[in-house]
């Protein structure tokens, strides 16, 4: 039984989605799954925009055959090669031998890398090129490295449809609501979709921000990501946070404590520093332990938040393994713009904070707040005043 949605009068959504899927690209976990999404256009001539993820291509085709009915598949727009979108390719191409496929240079490059036989069925197309399928027109546009280097987005000039590729996506799978203002974006969608932002694009910043500028020069009605909601309004917003992400700039002004700790010693010294700040009024605190996050979520947060503390004990001689997993994280993500507080534990030669240091030196317009605290095992009341040093010079900083 298919299972689809109309976009407009004669463009539908096909997609599905998966819940059984444990980690996206097998890192990151996705306790809400995920949906991968596919759309249909019925005009003279019927069009694919990307296919799905093997782990449901029998519902989409099951969907495709439920929209078509009687009639064949023209052409198939590949705007994005990575397999969660275009494992289906063959597949489609075995059901609807006709069919012709549109995708750039490289995208081909990347279908015969994967073993794809498209000898003969293939439309190369460029920035800025044009096709016609009867009422509807399209412009492809070039959107490389967001996030893989043959991305193109398609847009559709006679209705406004903007099919994005991964741009503007999210995590989390689709339970029935497929539209943005379906559901509570702010409140149940917001972090799956900086999580899935911030570590599967945010390294390629700059691109996003090229993007954005090719979007601005365009009229969007429609924004039809290949994971998550479907836009139809409220663009501001979206663009919002597109626009601070990509910048690398804070969305909030707030501490983000992040601690290692083996004992819990280095934790007791994260939580009497959360209450100082919160004593003083700074109530936008969270705190996090390294070894019981998942990176990926402790990323999304850190491109939230513009203060993180580090606090992590030397473990031998080096930083604590998972807040040193963390930083190089953080630096393969091209972490911006950030205020960093350093505290390290140390039964016998500390030197955690020395070492964060210097890995923390490489990230752009970064700045490490003069305040950096030794701890001696555990917190004592001689460290009292340092402590409210560290807490005073975050709050000076936010100003």
């Amino acid at each position: 039984m298919y299972c689809v949605r109309n976009i407009t009068e004669d463009l539908y959504w096909v997609g599905g989605n998966d819940r059984r899927l444990a980690l996206f690209e097998n890192i990151h976990p996705i306790p809400r799954g995920v949906s991968y999404n596919s759309y249909l256009l019925l005009d003279e001539e019927t069009v694919l925009f990307d296919t799905v993820d093997w782990s449901i291509c029998r519902q989409f085709l099951e969907n495709i055959k439920g929209v078509l009915g009687d009639r064949t598949l023209d052409y198939v727009v590949i705007n994005h090669m990575e397999p969660d979108h275009a494992a289906c390719i063959e597949e489609i191409m075995l059901r609807y031998p006709t069919v012709k496929v549109i995708c750039t240079e490289k995208a081909a490059l990347f279908m015969r890398q994967f073993g794809f036989d498209i000898n003969g069925k293939l439309i190369e197309v460029k920035d800025g090129d044009t096709m016609s399928f009867g009422k509807h027109n399209v412009v492809f546009v070039s959107a490389p490295m967001i996030h893989w280097p043959e991305v193109m987005v398609t847009y559709d000039t006679t209705n406004g449809v903007l099919f994005s590729a991964d741009a503007f996506g999210s995590f989390g799978a689709l339970d029935g609501k497929l539209f943005n203002d379906e559901v509570n974006f702010e409140r149940d969608w917001i972090d799956d979709a900086r999580r899935y932002y911030t570590n599967i694009v945010g390294k390629y910043g700059p691109q996003v921000q090229a993007l954005l500028k090719k979007a601005g020069n365009i009229d969007i009605k429609i924004i039809c990501p290949l994971h998550g909601p479907v836009w139809r309004n409220d663009f501001e917003y979206l663009l919002d946070k597109y626009d601070k992400w990509s910048r690398y700039e804070p969305e909030e002004k707030g501490v983000m404590i992040v601690y290692g700790t083996m004992y819990g010693n280095t934790e007791a010294a994260a939580n009497d520093l959360a209450t100082r700040l919160v004593k003083k009024g700074i109530t936008n605190v969270v705190m996090y332990d390294v070894s019981q996050t998942h990176v990926s979520y402790l990323i999304s947060e850190t491109f939230k938040y513009s203060h993180v503390v580090l606090a992590s004990v030397t473990y031998n001689l080096n930083i604590y393994p998972p807040m040193l997993d963390y930083i190089m994280d953080m630096k393969a993500l091209n972490l911006q713009k950030r205020n960093f507080v350093l505290i390290e534990n140390g039964s016998w030669a500390p030197q955690a904070s020395k070492l964060m240091r210097k890995l923390l030196h490489d990230m752009k317009e970064t700045t490490i707040l003069d305040s950096e605290m030794t701890l001696n095992s555990s917190l004592k009341d001689e460290d009292d005043n340092s402590m409210d040093a560290i807490a005073d010079s975050i709050i000076e900083s936010m100003k």
